[in-house]
């Protein structure tokens, strides 16, 4: 211990202190380092690790550059009922349209057709008997019937046609009498003659002019009748060869005479001009257009009448012939009006006809919308003729239409594959491709049918052999990598 301790004890114990302090801190220093060296080490390490997961070979870096091994979608062979909704455009008709185009200037005294009073407005409903249009005073009247005006009817006539103009009378409280049906006799005439006189004309003589009339007939029978009358008394008075011959010659004289009275009576009377008369299916029947007014000269058509129950056409394209079959639910919609209506198919025709196509909007849901009926022209496609369940509105005649087939489907069960597995070859042909065992894929050729809710009907040609449960190549799976 220095003097100073000695002196002093209390700084000999300062001094110690700072000694063990100077001490612990040096070795708390030592510590620190180790640590941080410990640490280094486990970082460098950990570094050298991730290294190795960045830094590739040349090859392998190649490698992993390469695009993932593509594989194969397939899908099943199905043998199934196809079914889906179709959904076409479609034009409301009426069961019948008849154009009315009265020609020539049949009016007494007229030299050229004109219109003496207006056609029935658009939209009227108009009944049997009724006067259509009059033309150079002389009117165009509906009857009720099918076979069309092809002739004028006059007394003596025999036909259909005649049977139909007496049906049509009487049904107006006009009977024929004892006429035979079919003939134009006098009871037809004396029926023709009041209903001409029930809307407020005389009918048009069967008698053209020139020829011989009734009362003409009658008079050459009665001179007849006087001449074998003289050519008897003479014979009573002086029976000889002579005076009997005179009497034969006026007994013949007098047959002939009788004849052509006969004649000449079946031949007079009303007859129906062709240009009169417009037979329709049914009624109340509808004026659908007028192309003509008061004053104008008819040319082409005046106005066109409709009649019987309105329907609705449409036209099928091939891919959809299959699936629609007479009787199947239909829906009625006028995007127009807003007008809906149910309705069933009543027939489809087994040809193909040129039809009328709209082109429209394309329907939301399950179903095609093709368009495929009448609107603007140019289209091809099976008829479809749809029947409403109701009348539809008479306003509807001409309006195009939406029609959707509920539940189609075809008759039966058919092989069928999804519509991307259908491929054409450089060839032309329509094939399939089938995946066979071992991954070897071979060509089928195919012919296509029916289509609906995304598949196809196929059935494979002559020779070619596909079955169910097959499978057909729909893609390429461009993800799909092998294991590396």
């Amino acid at each position: 211990m220095s003097e100073a301790e000695q002196l002093d004890p209390t700084m000999s114990s300062e001094t110690s202190g700072r000694s063990r302090r100077a001490a612990d801190n040096g070795l708390s220093q030592k510590r620190k380092w180790v640590a941080a060296v410990a640490v280094a080490a486990v970082l460098l390490t950990g570094a050298g690790i991730a290294a190795s997961f960045v830094v590739k070979s040349p090859a392998q870096a190649a490698a992993e550059a390469e695009p993932p091994q593509q594989g194969v979608l397939t899908a099943p062979v199905e043998n199934r009922v196809l079914k889906d909704s179709v959904i076409i455009r479609g034009t409301v008709v009426a069961g019948q349209s008849v154009d009315v185009a009265p020609s020539g200037a049949s009016g007494e005294g007229t030299t050229s057709a004109v219109v003496t009073k207006a056609p029935k407005a658009v939209g009227t409903e108009v009944k049997a008997g009724q006067v259509l249009v009059e033309v150079s005073g002389r009117p165009v009247f509906a009857l009720k019937g099918r076979v069309p005006v092809y002739r004028d009817l006059k007394p003596g006539s025999t036909g259909d046609d005649v049977a139909q103009l007496q049906s049509a009378l009487g049904a107006l409280g006009h009977g024929t009498g004892s006429d035979t049906r079919g003939t134009f006799g006098a009871g037809t005439k004396s029926a023709l003659t009041a209903f001409y006189a029930s809307i407020g004309y005389n009918p048009v003589s069967a008698q053209a002019e020139g020829t011989a009339t009734v009362q003409d007939a009658q008079d050459t029978v009665t001179a007849a009748e006087r001449a074998w009358q003289d050519a008897e008394d003479a014979r009573q008075q002086t029976s000889n060869d002579e005076t009997q011959k005179a009497v034969d010659r006026a007994a013949q004289d007098l047959e002939r005479a009788r004849t052509r009275l006969t004649e000449a009576q079946v031949a007079a009377g009303p007859m129906l001009p062709a240009s009169e008369v417009v037979y329709l299916s049914g009624f109340p029947a509808r004026v659908d257009s007028v192309n003509a007014v008061l004053g104008s000269a008819p040319t082409g058509k005046v106005m066109t009448v409709s009649a019987g129950r309105l329907a609705v056409n449409g036209y099928l394209q091939e891919s959809q012939k299959g699936l629609v079959r007479a009787g199947q639910k239909v829906e009625i919609l006028s995007e127009t009006t807003g007008v809906k209506a149910t309705a069933s198919v009543r027939s489809v025709a087994d040809t193909m006809a040129a039809g009328q196509q709209s082109t429209g909007d394309t329907a939301q849901g399950t179903g095609t919308d093709d368009t495929g009926s009448t609107g603007a022209a140019g289209a091809q496609g099976y008829l479809m003729v749809v029947e409403p369940d109701k009348s539809l509105p008479a306003a509807t005649v001409g309006q195009d239409v939406r029609l959707t087939v509920e539940a189609a489907s075809t008759q039966g069960k058919a092989l069928v594959v999804p519509v991307t597995a259908i491929t054409a070859g450089s060839d032309g042909k329509t094939v399939v491709t089938v995946l066979d065992a071992g991954d070897r894929q071979r060509r089928v050729e195919v012919t296509t049918g029916t289509t609906g809710d995304g598949y196809v009907e196929v059935k494979p040609a002559a020779g070619a052999e596909l079955s169910e449960g097959d499978q057909v190549v729909t893609g390429v799976n461009s993800g799909a990598a092998g294991d590396r």
